[in-house]
């Protein structure tokens, strides 16, 4: 409760900027106390809980203190300063691990994440596009393509009418129509990515192409110019921290030619290169301004497109800017569109941060797109040609991705949105993908105790390290009780990944870390890493990621229940999909290693492992006695899968010691969850004991999805399967805000949401997306989509929170952790869909990208 209570944000306050945050910690311990008293009634919360509430309260600030105001770092997750809700997010730009710009619905550069896991918030007010027509020799028009009227630039034509403008999203593409208001011309910008299943090289590359799409509905000739303006830097203080500088660039390779600037952004960590740039073609003529002030009236820049539409195209390299001092640059490209015509202008933003320092700065590290375009901090040039003649590659590749899902007419159309655009994490979760040194030895990557991962540098080697955040502002890398939500995407669309991430999960396994360190929530001190333990995530990119893993220091995970449980269940379904049996004999010692560790949890030797009395799995605020649907149901499909390895790999010997636990395991979990309708959350008998969890499924989610859910590995009854299925959808869905926001995660048996915590009343979206694949798996196909819709509606709809989808919300305006991993999850909805088609082919056998260039 007191982890959770602060981090909670009210709609109302958040979407006029302002979050919980904005009062300061009064509020936040006030709030807090609010939620600590809801389990008690109206009545006296219990002294013990009070000071307990209390002691964590000033462990944390007093944390705080020291972490952001002495050693000049963010907090992992700051309780004091949380981001606010903007409602104005759009498509991000960029591929995967590269760093990511997102783009406004409203056409606006607003969000930034080059820095590797690591945001800055901040509208660029001179990033923009304008359009320059021109009749017979006359500017007609001129209009920054922007409803914003700023301070600055006063000397632009800003103001454009929205109501004439149209966004549409489908990641990793996105189009923006401007109908030039009189003008009889529509533009339409299209935005594209290279975001592309199965393809391990254009997928990391950092560049976004705008296709400029021009309809002249004239009965003349009209001359068309789109001026794309870009300041240096991403609107932080260091953009004023001089020696920043531009440069005009041409590139020309293969017959093919862009042209545009270069803006070297040189801070004393991680420099980097931003660059615009158009398409050079017969019949498009592209000219720019190699530097000009952004925070003055811009008449010079105006003015010189203005007279002719064209930009004046100086020589030479920008002199350093001085210190306070901002500078930008802007790319045209201009073409003749006939009467009733139609032209295309192509035009692209790259940049190159090719050697990145995370906050520790102890370790340099490449980026993936370096293998292909080099690490000297000399690619955008090359980065801008290859985006703009390969762009079209790009989108029929997309297509041919995306379009049997789109046309398919059974698939309701919100599903469709939903599929693809909460992929925009895959890039925009603060991701990183990272090259392994050329020279690096195993030994450098296994640690002492990993030498029998025989295959971990092969795959390291050429697939490279992935990372992505829990959430932008649950800021720590590879959350792995979160990432077994959402590691479906990696497995069905990048399974390299899925099983570079898992390669890099077993080295921190089968090591340890015996540093000690105070968690918050007791105030006790352990050592950060057990051996044969998994670990919570891999590390903070304030820090210094795989080389000091567990940033997540509410609670000591070490005896968490459910971490090691899906560790096993990944290994397996990511084989089930892939077919992979060097991966699988690989990770085979280490599933045996956290089965045996997880084993001391079975107390009284039933089968059936037994939770702590404390919040000891990703439901961290949601305290849970003795047996539990959750962990024991997560529990149960490990040992079958164990058994399912154990037949694949022929070690007949575990093979039967788990087949011999797991049958005592089924009979204790039904006699002491099964109440007749579902499963209780716990055995433990209290007041909330027989609460309706919807997450109950869990561990039947997953033998669904691997094919281990009837015949000999029939481990739930599928008959009480249903029943839980049913319950829930009645209760949690239906039962809860008029069955139109999703399912709450507890529900009591006499309708009301269960209060007992912070988090037994919220509506986890990345839960209930597997919720939903597990109805579907199950033949409830419409309820699986009905219980789906309601999270898509009232994020992605009624809320605003397109691209920043949070991990949870609930029915009274209520948010927390704007844009999360777990939603990701919504791709197990696909597999489930597949499997029941008949259409399931394992990633491996799809079209794969090329490796190297």
């Amino acid at each position: 409760v007191a982890a959770e209570g602060p981090l909670m944000r009210r709609y109302e306050g958040a979407a006029q900027g302002r979050g919980v945050a904005a009062d300061g910690w009064r509020v936040c311990l006030a709030h807090s106390f609010e939620e600590l008293r809801q389990p008690y009634g109206a009545g006296d919360v219990p002294l013990r809980d009070v000071l307990r509430h209390i002691g964590f309260a000033l462990r944390y600030f007093r944390w705080w203190i020291k972490k952001t105001r002495i050693e000049k770092k963010s907090a992992f997750i700051d309780l004091l300063c949380a981001v606010p809700l903007q409602q104005i997010y759009g498509c991000p730009l960029g591929g995967i691990g590269g760093g990511t710009i997102t783009r406004g619905w409203r056409g606006e550069f607003c969000r930034w994440q080059l820095n590797p896991g690591l945001y800055h918030y901040e509208t660029v007010i001179a990033n923009q596009f304008t359009v320059c027509l021109r009749c017979k020799g006359q500017t007609i028009y001129q209009q920054v393509l922007s409803v914003e009227r700023p301070s600055s630039l006063q000397g632009w034509n800003w103001g454009y009418c929205g109501h004439y403008a149209f966004y549409h999203a489908l990641y990793p593409r996105a189009w923006l129509v401007y109908e030039l208001p009189g003008q009889s011309v529509v533009l339409t910008c299209r935005q594209v990515s290279p975001v592309i299943p199965h393809d391990y090289k254009d997928s990391s590359l950092p560049v976004g192409v705008f296709i400029w799409e021009v309809e002249n509905g004239r009965d003349e000739d009209v001359e068309v110019s789109i001026m794309f303006s870009l300041q240096n830097g991403m609107g932080a203080k260091e953009d004023r921290s001089g020696g920043h500088w531009n440069e005009p660039f041409t590139f020309q390779k293969d017959g093919e030619r862009v042209a545009g600037v270069l803006l070297h952004h040189c801070p004393a960590m991680n420099p980097f290169t931003l660059a615009i740039s158009a398409r050079e073609k017969a019949g498009t003529e592209v000219t720019h301004v190699t530097a000009f002030n952004p925070t003055g009236l811009g008449r010079e820049v105006w003015q010189d497109l203005l007279q002719d539409g064209r930009l004046h195209s100086p020589a030479g390299k920008s002199r350093p800017t001085e210190k306070g001092e901002v500078t930008a640059a802007a790319v045209c490209a201009s073409c003749r569109v006939p009467a009733h015509g139609h032209k295309t202008l192509e035009l692209a933003l790259a940049w190159d941060m090719p050697c990145v320092h995370f906050g520790s700065k102890e370790k340099l590290h490449l980026r993936r797109y370096t293998r292909f375009f080099g690490s000297e901090g000399k690619a955008a040039p090359s980065l801008s040609h290859y985006a703009l003649t390969h762009y079209e590659e790009w989108e029929r590749k997309i297509e041919a991705w995306q379009n049997p899902i789109l046309e398919n007419s059974q698939l309701p159309s919100w599903y469709k949105s939903a599929l693809f655009n909460e992929l925009y994490f895959m890039t925009d979760g603060g991701t990183i993908w990272m090259e392994v040194p050329p020279d690096c030895c195993a030994e450098e990557l296994q640690g002492p105790a990993g030498a029998g991962l025989s295959h971990l540098l092969p795959v390291l080697r050429e697939y490279g390290r992935f990372a992505y955040l829990e959430g932008q502002e649950y800021r720590m890398y590879n959350t792995y009780d979160v990432h077994f939500y959402a590691s479906f995407a990696l497995i069905m669309l990048w399974p390299k990944l899925q099983i570079s991430l898992q390669y890099d999960t077993a080295v921190t396994v089968v090591n340890e870390d015996v540093q000690p360190r105070q968690y918050l929530m007791c105030g006790q001190t352990a050592q950060v890493k057990m051996k044969n333990v998994v670990p919570h995530d891999i590390g903070d990119p304030d820090d210094e990621p795989w080389q000091r893993v567990n940033a997540y220091l509410m609670h000591n995970t070490a005896n968490w229940k459910d971490l090691n449980l899906k560790f096993v269940l990944q290994v397996y379904r990511d084989y089930y999909l892939t077919r992979d049996s060097l991966y699988l004999r690989d990770m085979w010692p280490v599933c045996q290693a956290v089965m045996e560790s997880e084993l001391k949890f079975d107390t009284d030797h039933d089968g059936l492992i037994e939770n702590g009395g404390f919040a000891d799995q990703t439901y961290d605020a949601w305290v849970v006695h003795g047996a539990s649907a959750y962990c024991g149901g997560l529990w149960l499909a490990a040992v079958c899968m164990m058994c399912k390895m154990a037949e694949v790999l022929g070690d007949t010997e575990i093979r039967q010691k788990y087949l011999d636990i797991l049958n005592k395991g089924k009979e204790a979990f039904e006699r002491m969850l099964w109440n007749g309708k579902y499963y209780n959350y716990d055995s433990s008998g209290s007041e909330t004991s027989s609460s309706i969890m919807s997450d109950q499924c869990a561990g039947q989610w997953f033998l669904g999805a691997c094919g281990l859910d009837e015949g000999e590995f029939e481990v739930f009854p599928k008959s009480h399967v249903l029943s839980a299925l049913k319950t829930i959808f009645e209760n949690n869905v239906l039962g809860f805000a008029g069955g139109a926001m999703g399912a709450v995660n507890g529900m009591r048996p006499d309708g009301v949401p269960d209060t007992s915590s912070v988090q037994s009343n919220e509506v986890w979206i990345g839960v209930v997306y597997a919720l939903a694949a597990t109805m579907i798996q199950e033949g409830m196909v419409e309820e699986g989509f009905r219980t789906a819709e309601g999270c898509y509606r009232t994020v992605w709809e009624r809320l605003g929170m397109a691209f920043q989808t949070p991990e949870a919300y609930r029915e009274k305006k209520v948010y927390r952790s704007l844009a999360y991993m777990r939603p990701l999850s919504i791709w197990s909805m696909q597999l489930a869909l597949e499997r029941r088609a008949g259409q399931t082919a394992a990633p491996a056998q799809l079209p794969q990208g090329p490796a190297h260039p």
